[in-house]
């Protein structure tokens, strides 16, 4: 049974790779990541937000420095079009993952359901 649901996965994988959705996701950080500048600033926005989960998750309180350092980076990614443009294809994406979870999951909300 195990190695039926690793062929559904990769087969879920591919017709992911085939959407819209991920094909603009897949373009969006093409362009994003053309321009240097807009690129680091990505990158450090990223580690920013994994630091501070990683800081959250080890039960260790975050800062007010943190905190102000992030929302001041996260200010000025926000700003940029071709973050906003990549930020939208993500929620596109995210809305086809969640569609694809609520489906998978059913079988386990119907046991509960009684």
């Amino acid at each position: 049974m195990a190695d039926k649901m690793q062929a559904l996965g990769a087969q879920l994988t591919q017709a992911l790779q085939e959407t819209d959705e991920f094909k603009a996701l897949k373009a969006a950080f093409a362009t994003m990541k053309e321009d240097d500048a807009t690129y680091k600033l990505f990158k450090r926005f990223q580690q920013i937000q994994m630091d501070l989960q990683q800081k959250q998750m080890a039960g260790q309180q975050v800062t007010d420095d943190e905190m102000s350092r992030a929302r001041d980076v996260a200010d000025q990614v926000a700003k940029i079009e071709a973050v906003k443009t990549l930020m939208d294809a993500e929620r596109g994406v995210n809305a086809l993952l969640n569609q694809l979870n609520q489906t998978i999951t059913q079988p386990i909300q119907d046991i509960y359901a009684g």
